[in-house]
């Protein structure tokens, strides 16, 4: 595959006029491009093919809704940056120790609907912070703090030292601590300034 050029409209436009072999063949076309934005985006290898595949299979399912066929690799990052996205969002709500407790394990009272929105929200602004890392750092960070796994674990995986995993996940988390401080939650509404 040394065309790095994504398919052309006139392959689009056929596939979106039901053209059995340009689908297939705009699907081709696309896996090396929506495959290698997946791998940047994605906080593991195994998140970055699957959410390859489901942007594929929106693309094969869905041709019809793109509505400038020059919008293909604008639509199709979209797609994969969403998927990614919702897979960081995933793990951050499922945690490491989600699966083995109920929701809510104090045993007090259940949280209210207020307490799971703002839980909601700062979910996702931990998982913007942390798609937004360069992948190098996001999949450090995410096999060492989101999965548990030991470090000597995440070095060995990653083929790197245990000092540069850790000089890796020290960035991640400086960078994930700061994005969120320069953000802060909107727990307020907009008048609320009082």
């Amino acid at each position: 595959m040394a065309d790095h050029t994504w398919p052309g409209a006139p392959l689009v436009t056929a596939a979106q006029r039901g053209d059995v072999e340009a689908l297939t063949a705009l699907v081709y076309g696309s896996y090396p491009h929506v495959h290698r934005f997946a791998h940047t985006l994605c906080a593991t290898p195994q998140d970055a093919e699957d959410a390859a595949q489901e942007a594929l299979i929106i693309l094969y399912r869905k041709i019809g809704m793109l509505r400038a066929s020059g919008a293909l690799a604008s639509w199709m990052f979209r797609i994969v940056r969403n998927e990614c996205l919702r897979r960081t969002r995933a793990l951050v709500h499922r945690g490491p120790a989600a699966d083995s407790e109920g929701p809510d394990t104090t045993g007090d009272t259940a949280r209210s609907a207020e307490e799971d929105v703002l839980l909601r929200l700062e979910a996702e602004r931990v998982a913007a912070a942390v798609a937004a890392l360069p992948a190098d750092q996001r999949r450090v960070l995410v096999m060492r703090d989101i999965q548990g796994l030991p470090g000597r674990t995440v070095a060995d995986r990653l083929g790197l030292s245990t000092a540069a995993m850790k000089s890796r996940l020290h960035r991640a988390r400086s960078t994930v601590r700061e994005s969120l401080r320069d953000e802060p939650a909107r727990t307020k509404g907009a008048g609320d300034d009082a």
